[in-house]
């Protein structure tokens, strides 16, 4: 059995296919399905079981779990809201829970494979190496994912099963329907262009032009390749960055929209003061040590991914088909 926490949310569910087009469909999907909408990213999928999130952690410490044979965990699930500020969920959804989840890994011996985020590196200005010099939070979230990258790190020296944390960077593509304000600007800018023909983009700050403050986009597919790749090198264990390694601009995102579209115009308006100081104008990975890890595969272009998720979003509403 594998176990894809946060199976039917967006990276997770995308990560579920990826096993199922890899012939595995023994999966436990565990969510929290308060938003209902989520079910939705669970129809074009093959699975075994569902298990609500909370009624999990509380079986896995009960030891119902021990006799099982668990092939890996894929620890996906998390709180990704930015803008939430308590700090008590925070930690203890993120936090708290992903120790859990991994100190019962190595007592079993499982592959424990997780999300983490390019966020713990702050405002980039020491770069985007897996370093402790480049690391640092702006919101309680990336403190979350950063105090358990830090929490692993001390743990791996006497870990005797694989443990891998990747740092997401601004990952898009199908199955994030449900997920409101924190969804891609991709997705953001498409459903602008399907209303008024109009995306809407933030006028310079930083230093940058307008719509040119720049991230690592980073399409699921690609994500999910990277977490195949790890599952199936259990001897690779360590904290990696999970990006392409290019910076594209959001007017680079808005263009190939409005060209996969087939219409469309920019509009820049004022930044918000509210993200003033939290907001990362600029974030590029280092992919050195994925790649001297052994990952060899090109990663999507914006384009060309991008001209596929118009594809899903245009075909079935943004959702996986079987």
């Amino acid at each position: 059995m594998i176990i894809v926490t946060g199976g039917a949310g967006f990276i997770g569910s995308n990560m579920v296919k990826g096993l199922n087009d890899k012939g595995y469909d023994d999966i436990l999907v565990v969510d929290n399905m308060s938003s209902g909408e989520k079910f939705k990213n669970l129809l074009a999928l093959d699975i075994k079981d569902y298990v609500d999130k909370h009624d999990y952690i509380l079986d896995v410490k009960a030891g119902k779990y021990n006799q099982d044979n668990v092939e890996a965990i894929f620890h996906i699930g998390a709180c990704s809201d930015t803008m939430e500020y308590n700090g008590k969920y925070m930690m203890a959804n993120n936090y708290e829970y992903s120790r859990e989840l991994l100190h019962f890994s190595l007592k079993k011996g499982i592959p424990f494979i997780y999300a983490s985020s390019a966020s713990v590196y702050g405002n980039g200005a020491n770069g985007f190496r897996e370093e402790t010099a480049c690391e640092g939070a702006l919101n309680v979230y990336a403190f979350s994912k950063l105090q358990f990258d830090r929490y692993v790190r001390r743990a791996l020296p006497a870990a005797k099963s694989q443990v891998a944390g990747l740092r997401f960077f601004n990952v898009y593509g199908p199955q994030e329907n449900h997920k409101g304000k924190m969804a891609s600007i991709v997705y953001q800018l498409y459903r602008q262009l399907q209303t008024s023909g109009v995306v809407k983009l933030f006028k310079g700050i930083n230093g940058y032009a307008d719509g040119e403050q720049r991230r690592d986009f980073i399409y699921v597919k690609d994500i999910v390749a990277v977490n195949l790749f790890l599952f199936e090198h259990p001897e690779v264990s360590g904290v990696f960055n999970c990006g392409t390694g290019q910076a594209r601009s959001f007017n680079d995102v808005a263009k190939a929209l409005i060209s996969a579209y087939g219409k469309g115009r920019i509009e820049y308006v004022d930044f918000p003061e509210t993200l003033r100081g939290k907001y990362q104008s600029f974030t590029e990975a280092d992919t050195g040590k994925i790649v001297a890890a052994g990952y060899e595969r090109p990663f999507t272009t914006l384009e060309t991914a991008i001209g596929e998720y118009c594809r899903y979003l245009d075909g079935s509403d943004g959702y996986l088909t079987r």
